[in-house]
């Protein structure tokens, strides 16, 4: 019976139709033999079940599915009944005994299944940790200011399983359901999650889709030995990314610019904006909202009032108001590029401080 049911899994699953592990073949030996004790002795629950936890720990270890393993004891279990039957039905044995025994064979695989099934997942707990760890390990080497010696780097990739590719971004990421590629290296460093991805050129929808409504900076495509760089622009990016938005950081390198020295950025925003700061904090929003909208508008003052849901008199008045306080600024070209670096870096920065509010409450909640 051992040789048939082999034969019948062998031809059921495929990746059993090799040469089999000696193991395998005393597997079967034993769950007979376990089945027959257990008939014999109508004792109820599984006999050994540590065997079974300890053969599909070596089944993942041996790199074959679960799927594949619960397939083998299906087939297994066909065949046995096949071969009980036959012998049943020589010995002329009651019906109602077959059926009997037919419910017991099935009961019984389903109990090995679970015994296996359990030691299955639990090695491929193991194997998953173990990954883990080796890939943070290949992500520290990636993102290290001073580059790995490239047989290193291959040496790690290799650990990690993960090809090097030529050219890849980094991804910093605040985005707790995140599902990334499977080719991206994936880690924390520094209290922030980072992925590595191949040259994600056309791949940006599929990146922010993977966000699951987190936010990302991606960083340039550069070579492996600059990832650093692009990491540190990637950081950029997702200081001002919004939720559920992801920032190519090459899109926005202005903004990037404004946050590379933010105490630089600061004294700037202070600096061009202080006329104002003399005024009642109502009127000032209003002048500064109106500043805003007639700088975006190219210094038209009816485009602006349209943004502002204004009217145009509004606006002008305003106009006059600014010129009152900042005098011949806003017709110096230096000095109005001044004002609207300040307003962008404003802007920016409250809805940081907003994000950082409301992570708060949601902490708090």
């Amino acid at each position: 019976m051992v040789d048939e049911v082999i034969a019948a899994v062998q031809e059921a699953v495929p990746v059993y139709s090799g040469g089999l592990d000696p193991t395998v073949r005393t597997g079967v030996h034993a769950a007979l033999d376990g089945f027959l004790e257990l008939v014999e002795g109508g004792e109820p629950g599984l006999p050994e079940r540590d065997v079974y936890v300890r053969f599909g720990r070596a089944e993942r270890r041996n790199g074959r599915s679960l799927d594949a393993l619960l397939a083998a004891y299906r087939a297994g279990a066909r065949q046995a009944w096949r071969a009980l039957a036959a012998a049943g039905d020589e010995a002329g044995l009651d019906p109602r005994s077959m059926y009997t025994l037919a419910e017991a064979i099935f009961a019984f695989i389903d109990d090995i299944s679970a015994a296996s099934a359990e030691g299955h997942a639990f090695e491929d707990s193991l194997v998953a940790r173990e990954l883990a760890s080796r890939r943070r390990r290949l992500l520290e080497a990636l993102l290290a200011e001073a580059p790995v010696a490239s047989e290193e780097l291959a040496r790690l990739a290799a650990d990690a399983d993960w090809t090097l590719p030529e050219r890849a971004a980094v991804l910093a990421f605040d985005a707790p359901a995140a599902r990334m590629p499977t080719d991206a290296v994936l880690g924390e460093l520094a209290g922030r999650s980072w992925a590595v991805v191949p040259d994600p050129s056309g791949r940006v929808t599929e990146l922010s889709r993977a966000l699951r409504g987190g936010r990302g900076g991606l960083g340039p495509v550069v070579p492996l030995a600059a990832l650093s760089s692009s990491a540190s622009r990637a950081a950029l990016a997702l200081e001002i990314a919004e939720e559920g938005k992801l920032v190519v950081a090459s899109s926005r390198l202005l903004d990037l610019l404004l946050r590379a020295d933010l105490s630089l950025s600061s004294d700037l925003a202070a600096s061009a904006l202080a006329p104002l700061d003399a005024l009642p904090a109502g009127q000032r929003d209003r002048l500064v909202e109106t500043l805003a909208a007639w700088l975006d508008a190219h210094g038209e003052a009816r485009p602006a009032a349209e943004r502002l849901h204004v009217h145009v008199q509004t606006v002008r008045y305003r106009l006059d108001r600014l010129r009152e306080v900042f005098g011949d600024a806003l017709d110096d070209p230096e000095r109005r590029l001044e004002l609207a670096l300040a307003l962008r870096l404003r802007r920016g920065v409250a809805a940081s401080s907003a994000r950082t509010a409301l992570a708060g409450l949601a902490s708090a909640e």
